[in-house]
């Protein structure tokens, strides 16, 4: 599996939102969109149930590091999944597989990992990017560097222990530390 990029430009991510629901569908785009905004693995985006979400917080355990994840949730994801809440009042997660409205005694399970692989790998090729499901969490934190330039914060927030394995992470390369250097005159 090769490694996937954060995406550095804010048009590009509209861009890819735009296209995932042009080409895929609005469920693939919103994907995209919340998890952009809660930098969880995917694995974690697409089990969260309704009844994880209390009020403005999402409240899980990560299933790769057993860490609770308790993440206040912006508006924009609040308006988001009050309207898929809102399309669809009987699912449990809210990344529903809409397969199980022909099997009415079949228990829900959410969209699979396989289908959003393959969706942002096609959005991506079609950009000339390296897109995968990661890149959202990676997006995330590359922008939380840039706006802060506080890597104990990213490393907070992306739950990471490491400095260096934050920064190889979001991208953040040894040419722009370099120019860091360079820019920056006191």
């Amino acid at each position: 599996m090769s490694e996937v990029q954060a995406v550095k430009d804010l048009d590009t991510i509209r861009l890819i939102g735009h296209l995932l629901e042009r080409r895929f569908s609005k469920q693939v785009s919103d994907v995209w969109h919340v998890g952009l905004n809660l930098a969880l693995r995917i694995s974690d985006l697409l089990a969260i149930r309704f009844c994880d979400i209390q009020e403005d917080r999402l409240i899980l355990k990560e299933g790769k590091t057993g860490k609770t994840a308790n993440i206040p949730l912006n508006l924009k994801t609040q308006e988001r999944i009050k309207r898929i809440q809102q399309e669809h009042p009987n699912h449990e997660y809210l990344f529903q597989s809409f397969r199980n409205r022909q099997a009415i005694n079949r228990v829900a399970h959410p969209i699979s990992r396989r289908y959003v692989t393959r969706a942002f790998a096609e959005v991506g090729q079609e950009l000339n990017l390296k897109l995968g499901t990661h890149s959202m969490r990676k997006t995330r934190g590359y922008h939380l560097y840039q706006n802060t330039k506080d890597i104990a914060r990213v490393m907070k927030m992306l739950r990471h222990s490491s400095e260096g394995v934050t920064l190889r992470y979001i991208g953040i390369t040894q040419e722009d530390v370099d120019k860091d250097f360079v820019e920056l005159e006191i």
